[in-house]
């Protein structure tokens, strides 16, 4: 009798769930299945986002696409996903066109990241002026010996993750440029990129920092065992991109990570933001080496002194 009445309960249950025009149930924020585009190069952070939520949400599937930063905000434009997850905010012209059907867009800001430079491990050179960058990326620094004089590795390659990249965006739009020299190349990914720039001495590769600053996991130490992090100085010190310098501010490559959403009730799109943006998502971010934008980062200040010789009587 018992089996009878749950079985009854459950079949209520599903009955009574929201459903469409066409009969299908709908998702909920924490059950459902659905399509998200991701910028590529911050692929490693938004699939522990997505283990997390779908590890404490079991009804919960989220199908990620990685692709281009244009491509996941095209699939968004067109209604082939729920999200979109990029390193900016929609355009005033994309904007309207969400406008125009009546979709209010929303735009949060998720996490702060950096796009890092990484040579071969081999490369001497692994330090570097803001303003060398900028001249490298306007073309007027082609060669190595441009940077350092004493250096044999001839002309320099600048590789990319994708010709329609985030990365790319984002240096032509805080630089000002239209065009990139023709010795820039665009790989497919992150991964080609680290591919290329571990057998290629005299290349500079550009990578999401999502992809080498988890510690713990054995894909960044891997792929940190044939590269090196470039430093890049803008005043005095030559930084890294640490989450420090990016909380600050003072790493000059440092981005903002949204989640642009095209629901129009609160469904399993929904959920996933808000898991995010919870305390829960933002320590993955922080486990991650990347800064939260919702969770405050507590930052410790070392002071360098002479550690005093110890002696024994």
């Amino acid at each position: 009798m018992k089996i009878k009445v749950l079985i009854l309960l459950f079949v209520l249950v599903v009955a009574c769930r929201d459903r469409d025009k066409s009969g299908k149930i709908l998702d909920t924020p924490t059950t459902g299945e659905i399509t998200i585009s991701v910028d590529e190069s911050l692929k490693p952070l938004f699939q522990a986002e997505i283990d997390g939520f779908e590890g404490l949400y079991h009804y919960a599937h989220i199908k990620a696409k990685y692709v281009s930063e244009n491509a996941a905000i095209e699939d968004l434009l067109k209604d082939s996903v729920r999200l979109a997850i990029v390193t900016r905010k929609l355009y005033p012209q994309e904007k309207q066109k969400l406008d125009s059907i009546k979709i209010p867009g929303a735009q949060i800001l998720v996490a702060r990241e950096a796009i890092a430079l990484i040579v071969h491990k081999d490369n001497p050179d692994s330090l570097i002026a803001w303003n060398q960058v900028t001249d490298i990326l306007k073309g007027n620094i082609s060669e190595w010996k441009q940077l350092f004089p004493p250096s044999k590795l001839g002309e320099l390659q600048l590789v990319f993750d994708s010709p329609q990249s985030g990365i790319i965006r984002y240096l032509t739009d805080t630089l000002g440029l239209t065009t990139l020299p023709a010795f820039c190349f665009a790989a497919s990914t992150n991964e080609e990129v680290f591919a290329h720039v571990s057998k290629t001495k005299n290349a500079i590769g550009l990578i999401g920092l999502s992809w080498i600053s988890d510690k713990d996991d054995p894909s960044a130490n891997q792929f940190l065992k044939n590269i090196k992090v470039m430093g890049i100085s803008t005043d005095d010190d030559y930084l890294k991109p640490y989450k420090a310098y990016i909380a600050m501010k003072k790493y000059p490559l440092s981005r903002e990570v949204y989640i642009i959403s095209r629901e129009e009730r609160t469904g399993l799109g929904s959920g996933f933001i808000a898991y995010v943006a919870s305390d829960k998502g933002q320590r993955i971010v922080l486990k991650s080496g990347l800064v939260p934008a919702t969770a405050p980062v507590r930052l410790v200040e070392i002071k360098r002194e002479p550690i005093q010789k110890i002696t024994t009587k």
